[in-house]
């Protein structure tokens, strides 16, 4: 068979990403393997820019949405998978070929639900929450650790970062009783490593709202209670206009706000909150909940407020916001995939 009559019977691809070399699996209408190829990066497109357009399948990994682009704009149908749903499609022993394998097989499978491509506008957007998370992190750290050495001495600060933040130049400059002058300047540079973190989180936050003013979908988001500019920043890197799911229950189960279940034999049973998919999304949800909780004078301003308050009768509080975090998050799905603002009156009249 000659190269031109293998690309023209090539119905679906697989690529298993690497950090130089990608590994291509091709295969016909039946299933049938055609196309066994090791290329470098640099030349895939113009090794797939004369295959007719065919459906091409990628494992969703770092640097999958910029393939994916590149293939998308020669014309084929990119699906980007989770590594979790192509691992069952895999025989034998683990290779790069088999990979590609089950890649290609797993793509073709109607029932599979593929991770939208990301611009690069998002990228960026992700890119700067996660520098921040990171950056939280370490801000956290560096506090905790702060409040173990003066522990260690035997001083006790109240409870959250202002209090020590307030109190650490007292506590430098008046007890050296307990604290050795070796301790003191340990803690004078763990504090200035607080302040420089605080200054690199700000910053990054300045950047992050900044984008967000310039975004119509972060716009929109910002207008539903519980939602700030960092939520609606990160939903909007995560999933874009929300077209990947077909419901805003589908959106909540993808963020891990159900409960999960274990059901059987006609049995329903279910569990404490699944806790799948994005873990940073969901925490911000459930802390914008947990504000919007803290008010109950608003609630009834709020098109959810009658659910709220009768919610709020038998619910314990974390379960009650985990349920506001589920129903603002199919809020927010709607908003975004109908491009229209928030409407609280549409809510009153829906819940």
């Amino acid at each position: 068979m000659t190269q031109q009559t293998t690309a023209e019977t090539i119905a679906t691809i697989g690529i298993d990403l690497g950090k130089n070399t990608f590994h291509l699996i091709g295969m016909d209408a039946r299933g049938t393997i055609v196309l066994r190829r090791k290329i470098a990066r640099g030349q895939l497109q113009s090794c797939l820019a004369n295959v007719p357009v065919c459906l091409i399948g990628l494992e969703a990994c770092t640097g999958a949405h910029h393939v994916g682009r590149q293939l998308a704009a020669l014309g084929h149908d990119v699906r980007l998978l989770p590594a979790q749903y192509v691992k069952p499609f895999l025989k034998g022993h683990k290779n790069d070929y088999r990979d590609a394998e089950a890649i290609a097989e797993a793509a073709q499978r109607p029932t599979m639900r593929p991770v939208p491509l990301k611009s690069s506008e998002q990228l960026d957007l992700q890119a700067l929450h996660r520098v921040r998370s990171r950056q939280i992190g370490q801000r956290t750290a560096v506090i905790n650790q702060i409040r173990g050495f003066l522990l260690e001495g035997g001083i006790a600060v109240r409870q959250g970062p202002a209090g020590l933040r307030e109190a650490l130049p007292t506590l430098l400059a008046q007890r050296t009783d307990v604290l050795s002058p070796r301790m003191i300047h340990l803690l004078e540079d763990l504090a200035a490593d607080w302040r420089q973190l605080d200054e690199r989180i700000a910053a990054l936050t300045r950047d992050i709202a900044a984008l967000a003013q310039q975004n119509a979908g972060c716009q929109r988001l910002m207008g539903i209670p519980g939602v700030g500019v960092i939520t609606a920043s990160a939903m909007v890197a995560a999933v874009g206009t929300g077209a990947a799911f077909a419901k805003g229950r589908d959106f909540a189960a993808w963020l891990g706000l159900v409960p999960k279940q274990i059901s059987t034999g006609d049995r329903t049973i279910l569990g404490g909150l699944s806790k799948r998919g994005n873990r940073y999304l969901r925490t911000l949800l459930v802390n914008g909940a947990q504000a919007l909780l803290r008010s109950p004078g608003h609630w009834s301003g709020h098109g959810f407020g009658r659910w709220l308050q009768a919610a709020g009768v038998r619910l314990h509080r974390n379960v009650l916001a985990v349920a506001l975090a589920n129903k603002l998050a199919c809020i927010a799905w709607g908003v975004l995939h109908h491009e229209n603002g928030y409407d609280p009156e549409f809510t009153r009249r829906t819940v």
